[in-house]
């Protein structure tokens, strides 16, 4: 085992002693070689290789000979140093399996011999400044004579982007240039840092060179300015490009930038426009600019004035703005201003103007003259009053009214129209009033303003005639004096005449009140009968023409005479007689219709011309009777100022409305049977007891009730006539407390299912004096006379003469009809009489009268029949549910 050991080893070194050999044969021959070809080297031509820093680079190296030998061996020198510092060994081994060795401190793995091409190549990544030099490639053959190729590797160096400084030297940021505007002039500097060889910097303007010439080069820095003039519409997003170039194998290094210019509006138009607009209706108008970068912003002027009721809204460089727009009539003629505006730079604007037409119904105020004072126009001045007018179109038409009623031209009445004014010669009181102008044009017609006119003047009467005073002897009148004036009278004067003599009253006997003055007169003699005199004074001056009142000796009116009825049916009648004296005074006529047996008043009727009445439904008066009356009678009076007259009972009227005779008719159609007739008989015998019983209850709490009426009255006669003028006056203008009941009797007449019940007793100066309640004696055909004073008869009378007066022209029959008696005699009634009386020679004025053995007083019972009122109420068809 050991000996084996031995021979190996001695086995191993020999084999170790050959190998050194061998490699000293190599290198010697390599030596003799590298003699050889270092010759033939120094006659081989240089090529020019140029390489970019960073980028890579091929120096070309053939591995072939012409006898097409391959090679046996490749080795990159560098400069003239004779160590490798890159092989190729291709000994003993195919191409594809050859050796690589690169030195790691000249280019470690950037370098590697590529075979892959034809001719090979070696590639070096990422060349470098030091990379730069004399490269040199020698081919070995096995038999053929060696190759040797010469590189000179230049290594360019680029230099740095370019920075562009606008002309104030600051650097630009970002891709924009700008925004700038129309003719503006434009200034950049491109400056590049390092570059070997030193680049070429120029500018070019979208691609196209414009300058080339570089105006400073200091060190590594380059400059070139650029200047640009002017700056048009057609500049805008041009691209100006500065570039730094040194070398064709890469992109030249540049920065480009992008103008941008804020541009006025091109075009700015109302789209819309419409004439004539009309005022106070809404319009939409439209307007559009195109052109403005950015956008513009549309604004709306009328006049000077901004209109800010807008829409706007911008696409694709056109902006549209809408204008809500409500003319008005000051509107017509101005002008309409839509303006474009580039929102970035003031100044830069476009507008377009558009004068408007607005039509509208003429405007009107009225005016008075302006050398007229309003408060002090006095009866007989002139004035004039303006119209003033304005209108499009032009009014056509125009009219004055006053009150509402038209004013025509009429120069004979003093009314004069010229132009637009009106002028009123010697006006009167009447012309004041509400004044007023229109005018009509085509859009409509326009009434002005009320102008209220106050014309002043002197007192004059409210009535235009004499006015007549019947008075007694020793009667106290109160005559009052009513004028109208503005302002109102501040005076009057009274003047009596009779017989040619005229005399002034003195100032204690009258008073003023308003614009009435109260005189207060007595006529005692023959010599007191005659005319008074009124004449009111205010500041405008004294009363032209005087009231005047005619005292004359007045008396009572004679009663009706020569009464008939005709036309009589079943259900009406027509009942006339004949007038007597008057007693001096205008008269009307009254009728009363009244139940026999109870005295109670059924109906009255007025006619104011003549003693002519016709009674319609005479069965409705004595249905609802619960006292069992079975007839009729009519009174009729004569009544003027001073009373009434006695009253005529018409005899020949008797109304039989009997519940025997009813029920004789009833049991006449009705064929009864016996038990039926007895059990009628008993019921009918059972009612009248009963109705007996209460009939007597009633009448004795009647009697008691009139005696106590009685009593009181006579207590209070004496101290009531010497109070008698002191009583007139506490309630003014003849208006006594039974007023107030009178008005309750209207409102129930207001309402016909609202039916009184009670006693109403009678409060007047002057009762009447009757007989059977009424004043019936039982063997004369009139009443006991009555006397009235103006708070009662007279009140009524004078105030169905004054509504009479309007009823007169449509009718000359007027009456009043009531179901139960709506007008007593004692009612008082609003008056408009001038002539307040009290009487020292009537009678007294509460009066008694003892009829078959009963005493009457003014105590009037109503009482009612239900199924009576309930008949009659379905008769004049009132629905059963009211009833």
């Amino acid at each position: 085992m050991h000996s084996k050991f031995k021979l190996y080893s001695v086995f191993n070194g020999i084999i170790h002693i050959i190998f050194l050999l061998n490699i000293l044969m190599y290198f010697n021959n390599g030596w003799v070689i590298m003699q050889s070809t270092e010759k033939a080297e120094k006659n081989v031509k240089t090529s020019e290789k140029t390489a970019v820093e960073g980028r890579k680079v091929s120096l070309p190296c053939p591995l072939s000979t012409p006898s097409r030998e391959k090679a046996y061996m490749v080795l990159w020198f560098k400069n003239d140093v004779k160590i490798p510092i890159y092989s190729f060994d291709v000994r003993g081994k195919p191409l594809q399996l050859a050796r690589h060795w690169s030195a790691p401190e000249i280019f470690g793995s950037r370098a590697k011999f590529n075979t892959d091409v034809e001719p090979a190549t070696l590639d070096i990544d990422d060349i470098r400044r030091h990379d730069e030099g004399v490269y040199r490639c020698r081919v070995d053959f096995r038999t053929a004579q060696t190759q040797s190729f010469r590189y000179n590797l230049t290594v360019i160096i680029l230099p740095e982007y370019p920075v562009v400084l606008n002309r104030w030297g600051r650097q630009l940021n970002g891709t924009t240039l700008g925004p700038k505007e129309e003719g503006d002039d434009v200034l950049l500097t491109c400056r590049v840092v390092g570059g070997r060889p030193p680049p070429q910097v120029r500018w070019l303007v979208n691609g196209l060179i414009v300058d080339e010439q570089v105006e400073q080069q200091t060190g590594d820095v380059t400059e070139n300015r650029l200047m640009w003039p002017s700056v048009q519409r057609s500049d805008l997003n041009s691209i100006f490009t500065c570039q730094a170039i040194n070398t064709p194998l890469v992109e030249a290094r540049e920065s480009s930038y992008v103008l941008d210019l804020h541009l006025k509006p091109l075009t700015v138009d109302i789209v819309n426009k419409r004439l004539p607009l009309v005022a106070d209706r809404r319009y939409e108008i439209q307007c559009e600019s195109a052109g403005s970068r950015p956008n513009a912003i549309i604004t709306w002027y009328k006049g000077k004035r901004q209109l800010r009721r807008t829409k706007d809204e911008a696409l694709n460089n056109v902006t549209k703005s809408i204008l809500n727009f409500v003319p008005s009539t000051d509107d017509d003629g101005k002008s309409i201003t839509c303006r474009a505006e580039n929102p970035k730079v003031s100044g830069l604007f476009l507008e377009t103007t558009w004068k408007i037409e607005v039509i509208y119904p003429p405007l009107v105020s009225l005016r008075l003259g302006s050398t007229l004072i309003v408060d002090d126009i006095k009866e007989g001045d002139d004035l004039y009053m303006e119209c003033q007018i304005q209108a499009n179109p032009k009014f056509s038409k125009m009219y004055w009214m006053h009150d509402g009623v038209l004013i025509s031209h009429n120069a004979s009445a003093r009314v004069i129209r010229s132009n637009q004014s009106l002028v009123l010669q010697k006006i009167t009181r009447n012309s004041s009033g509400n004044y007023s102008c229109s005018a009509i044009n085509a859009e409509g017609e326009t009434v002005s303003n009320q102008l209220p006119l106050r014309v002043k003047y002197a007192p004059v009467c409210t009535v235009d005639k004499t006015i007549i005073v019947g008075a007694f002897r020793n009667e106290n009148l109160n005559v009052i004096c009513d004028v109208h004036a503005d302002p109102p009278p501040r005076s009057f004067k009274w003047k009596f005449n009779s017989s040619g003599e005229t005399y002034e009253l003195s100032k204690d006997r009258h008073y003023r009140n308003g614009s009435r003055s109260n005189l207060q007169y007595t006529p005692i003699m023959d010599q007191d009968y005659g005319t008074l005199t009124c004449i009111g004074q205010n500041e405008v001056g004294e009363q032209a023409v005087p009231c005047v009142f005619q005292v004359i000796l007045a008396a009572l009116p004679s009663p009706v005479r020569n009464c008939s009825i005709n036309n009589q049916t079943q259900h009406s009648l027509e009942i006339q007689c004949l007038p007597s004296y008057d007693g001096g005074l205008p008269q009307i006529f009254l009728l009363e219709l009244i139940a026999t047996k109870s005295g109670k008043l059924r109906l009255n009727l007025t006619n104011a011309d003549e003693p002519l009445f016709i009674i319609e439904s005479l069965d409705a008066y004595t249905s609802y009777d619960t006292y069992g009356d079975d007839a009729l009678k009519v009174v009729i009076f004569s009544v003027n100022q001073k009373g009434r007259s006695h009253g005529v009972v018409v005899k020949e009227f008797i109304f039989d409305n009997s519940i025997e005779s009813r029920a004789a008719i009833t049991n006449a159609a009705l064929d009864l049977s016996p038990v039926l007739l007895g059990v009628l008989f008993t019921l009918l015998l059972l009612c009248s007891v009963i109705f007996a019983k209460v009939y007597c209850n009633r009448a004795s709490t009647t009697m008691r009730d009139l005696n106590s009426d009685m009593k009181q009255n006579m207590n209070s006669i004496s101290y009531k006539h010497d109070t008698q003028k002191n009583t007139r006056w506490e309630n003014g203008d003849g208006k006594t407390k039974d007023l107030k009941s009178s008005m309750d009797m209207q409102e129930d007449e207001k309402d016909p299912d609202v039916i009184p019940h009670g006693k109403k007793t009678e409060k007047t100066l002057n009762a009447v004096s009757k007989t059977d309640n009424y004043g019936l004696n039982n063997d004369d055909d009139t009443v006991t006379n009555t006397e009235w004073t103006c708070g009662s008869v007279n009140s009524y009378y004078n105030q169905f003469m004054h509504q009479n007066t309007r009823l007169k022209e449509t009718s000359s029959l007027s009456t009043e009809s009531t179901l139960i008696a709506s007008t007593p005699k004692s009612q008082s009634i609003a008056s408009n009489c001038h002539i307040e009386v009290t009487s020292s020679l009537s009678t007294n004025p509460f009066q008694t009268s003892k009829v078959n053995g009963e005493i009457s007083s003014n105590t009037i019972d109503y009482d009612f029949n239900i199924n009576a009122i309930k008949t009659l109420l379905m008769t004049t068809k009132v629905p059963e549910s009211c009833v």
